[in-house]
């Protein structure tokens, strides 16, 4: 919180002198302008050359003081963000905003622990989570967090996680350039369509002619300033229709190449900040260095290639230019030669393109990890292990308000599945999700919500919320029945972590409770580590038949002055009280 007020300061103070500046140029910017034209005005009316020299001097301190006020702009942005950045860090961490997107659109019903979970939506882990400012950014994160990795991949990038959170500023200013950027998935997938757009080249003869004709054309320029003879004039006028025309020939192509591609050299021209800004960083993690490395093509930075790709759409634009396009056209085939330009940039680029991008999105996702261990210093990294080991000390869930969260101990060896008992809000399915996202956010590399951890990164299998899908005409009980389907399907392939919180709510007691236990049952057959709630005492007693596997935990409830109290402290056994009854009874239900 600290970093985050003092940021807070120094960039509000820098803004402030940033503004004086740019207002400051902006007004030089106008005075020479007009001095320049009253300087004009003088020249033309008196022909005095000390005027138009005069002239000419404010013209070009107008050129530069453009240069330092586009600079000053540029600047102002990133403080801005870099402000607002900062300002965001210290509402989220006083909990009185969520002002970064949600992720809903990734948001997947059918996927097995996504909707369960809570991972994209208001309030959900990608929103605690996400600290990117670019499509592709958002989006490897998505995909992150709905993915298993390696071990091997998760050990990678616990050390980029952790390197990352020491370079706050780093990231901030990377965050930062990436706001400025204001882009999009429109944008994103208008230069992903352009990329795999392969034009045809151009005709040979047209190839010839933008030589050909534009070196008539000055030929012919040249020889009226040597000679003065006015029949050169004609044949000047001849040539600069037939670029004209041989222009017309290409315009379709030229039309179809920069088709979507509305403000798309600004966009490349961000995304060249981005790249340059991982490019000229130190990193000393694998991961980190092996991401910077793809950032190196035919021995040039990927961030030049992305410039000159901008400089290149930057100049294609002028063909939407009367005027320009006319002239530069007429005189030397100038949006031919762009064209050319960009068919070969395609050519030799197209490949590599996507890959840059992706590397930025995989910094994007791996410091919004490194934000949450930063803010999180309580938090740990998982060690990971291949031994079906899984345990937490302290678990909590990492949504919950740090001042209030009540963690508990747990582990899933010797005994590898749990059934747990509890009142209504006594804790139990916060604990199951609790167990989940953690186990999530372990098998990314990310650290979890506990002062000590050991897990074996394992597949995520979750029953837990359900709604009637009056679309698909299915109940209750039979969208839950193809859940429990779907996760012993998915079992057969391999072992998985399996979280199940009151099954067969859509069926009577007797069957609830014998499908209960034969699903418990076929669990634990399939190798499944994890845990299963229920309210019914006698699915506890499976215990005695599987004492090797299976162990009960509960959470209590005490009634107190008259009143229910909760401690959501995980114990060993079966739960004994019962809340139902009693909190019936004082709110006068019976």
């Amino acid at each position: 919180m600290d970093y985050y007020q003092n940021r807070v300061s120094y960039y509000t103070e820098s803004l402030n002198k940033t503004n004086k500046k740019f207002n400051t140029i902006s007004l030089l910017r106008l005075l020479s302008i007009f001095s320049f034209l009253f300087l004009m005005f003088y020249y033309i009316k008196t022909d005095e050359i000390l005027y138009l020299i005069s002239a000419l001097l404010f013209f070009v301190g107008f050129i530069f003081l453009m240069r330092i006020h586009s600079r000053l702009s540029f600047h102002k942005q990133l403080l801005t963000a870099l402000l607002k950045i900062n300002k965001n860090e210290i509402s989220f961490l006083k909990r009185e905003k969520l002002t970064f997107e949600n992720g809903f659109e990734f948001n997947d019903f059918h996927h097995p622990y996504a909707y369960d979970l809570d991972i994209f939506g208001e309030h959900s882990l990608f929103q605690n989570l996400n600290r990117t400012a670019t499509f592709i950014g958002k989006k490897t994160l998505a995909n992150q967090l709905l993915k298993l990795n390696s071990n091997e991949v998760i050990l990678e990038n616990q050390e980029a996680v952790k390197e990352l959170a020491s370079k706050i500023d780093w990231r901030q200013e990377l965050n930062a350039l990436g706001v400025v950027s204001h882009d999009s998935k429109v944008f994103y997938e208008s230069l992903m369509y352009w990329k795999s757009f392969r034009n045809n080249s151009l005709p040979k003869v047209l190839d010839i002619l933008s030589f050909v004709l534009p070196a008539l054309f000055f030929g012919f320029l040249t020889a009226y300033f040597i000679t003065s003879k006015t029949i050169l004039l004609s044949y000047l006028t001849y040539v600069f229709i037939g670029n004209l025309i041989v222009l017309g020939r290409a315009f379709k192509q030229i039309q179809s190449e920069i088709a979507k591609a509305d403000n798309i050299d600004k966009i490349i021209k961000q995304y060249g900040l981005l790249v340059e800004k991982i490019e000229s960083e130190k990193f000393e993690s694998k991961k980190l260095i092996s991401l910077q490395q793809q950032l190196v093509f035919k021995n040039t930075s990927a961030s030049l290639h992305l410039k000159q790709l901008s400089e290149l759409f930057s100049r294609m634009d002028t063909i939407n230019n009367l005027v320009t396009a006319t002239l530069f056209n007429g005189s030397f085939l100038f949006n031919l030669h762009v064209l050319k330009a960009l068919l070969k940039w395609k050519e030799e680029h197209a490949d590599q393109l996507e890959k840059w991008i992706d590397v930025i999105g995989e910094f994007e996702a791996l410091s919004s990890l490194a934000n949450m261990a930063y803010n999180n210093p309580d938090f740990v990294f998982p060690e990971i292990n291949s031994e079906y080991k899984i345990g937490f000390k302290n678990l909590s869930h990492p949504l919950l308000n740090p001042l209030s969260r009540v963690g508990n101990d747990t582990h899933f060896y010797p005994e590898s599945f749990m059934i747990l008992t509890g009142s209504n809000m006594s804790g139990k399915s916060t604990f199951l999700r609790s167990l989940g996202v953690n186990m999530v956010l372990g098998g990314i590399g990310s650290v979890v919500c506990a002062s000590e951890a050991k897990i074996h990164p394992l597949p995520v299998l979750v029953s837990m919320r359900l709604s009637d899908s009056l679309a698909d005409s299915e109940s209750y009980f039979f969208a839950e029945i193809k859940l429990l389907k779907q996760i012993m399907d998915a079992l057969e392939e391999k072992p998985a972590f399996v979280l199940l919180d009151e099954i067969l709510r859509g069926t009577n007691s007797d069957d609830k409770r014998n499908g209960t236990i034969e699903v418990v049952k076929k669990v634990i057959a399939k190798n499944a580590i994890g845990a299963i709630a229920t309210h019914d005492i006698e699915v506890c007693l499976t215990t005695n038949e599987y004492p090797d596997i299976l162990t009960n935990q509960c959470f209590e409830v005490e009634i107190k002055d008259n009143d229910l109290h909760f401690d959501y402290k995980l114990r060993d056994g079966i739960c004994q009280n019962k809340s139902a009854t009693f909190l019936m009874q004082k709110m006068g239900v019976i």
